[in-house]
């Protein structure tokens, strides 16, 4: 039996800085081993607890060993979380790629797992790069990824700064306002850099960047 959690609305913001207007988000926790304590986490985090049926946008909530098992089963369309007792640089790959934000389940606390739900339910989910470093970084290269033959890919000046404003989530409005450029060449250099990283989407470029040290 699976519990959707729906996130309490935030609240007001200043005058100063109107927030933008969103819909709270709401988890589908699976069950599995370890999901009771997503749950309570959920609920301290301040998500109340709800039997109704989910909605559109719902974020799904995977709790498993590692993200390759966590990735094996059926699931329903749209968000994914996973919660995994070991992360490793192949499944956290393959997670990226699925467009899943993943989570370690030792270091889960209220409030990571409502920044992990904010992460996935965002159109363009994303790790944070200290993470994301963290994680790729450690241990000997998987076999089989793309990117592996040859030498790493080779960036140009405003390719690399453009990633590396991608990696610390800056979308492209963001990032043209910083490099004093149009949205528009900002969108191109974006395409040029996925297509020199052989990558699927902007996370999985910044997976790869980092894999290759370029960032």
């Amino acid at each position: 039996m699976t519990a959707p959690l729906t996130a309490a609305p935030p609240a007001p913001a200043s005058p100063a800085a109107p927030a933008v207007s969103r819909a709270p988000a709401t988890l589908r926790v699976l069950p599995a081993h370890g999901a009771h304590r997503v749950r309570a986490l959920a609920r301290r985090a301040g998500l109340s607890c709800t039997d109704g049926h989910t909605t559109a946008g719902t974020v799904t909530v995977v709790v498993a060993q590692d993200a390759e098992r966590a990735l094996r089963g059926p699931r329903d369309t749209g968000p994914l979380l996973l919660v995994c007792d070991t992360v490793g640089r192949t499944g956290l790959l393959r997670a990226l790629r699925a467009g899943a934000v993943v989570l370690r389940s030792g270091d889960l606390t209220p409030e990571s797992l409502a920044a992990g739900v904010r992460r996935a339910g965002h159109p363009h989910p994303c790790i944070p790069y200290p993470e994301l470093s963290h994680l790729l970084t450690s241990g000997p290269p998987p076999g089989g990824e793309p990117g592996g033959r040859g030498g790493p890919p080779v960036l140009t000046a405003r390719q690399t700064a453009v990633l590396r404003l991608m990696a610390d989530g800056h979308a492209n409005a963001d990032i043209a306002r910083l490099l004093n450029c149009s949205a528009h060449t900002v969108k191109n250099v974006v395409y040029e850099v996925m297509a020199r990283l052989q990558a699927r989407n902007r996370a999985h470029a910044v997976a790869q960047a980092v894999r290759h040290g370029l960032v």
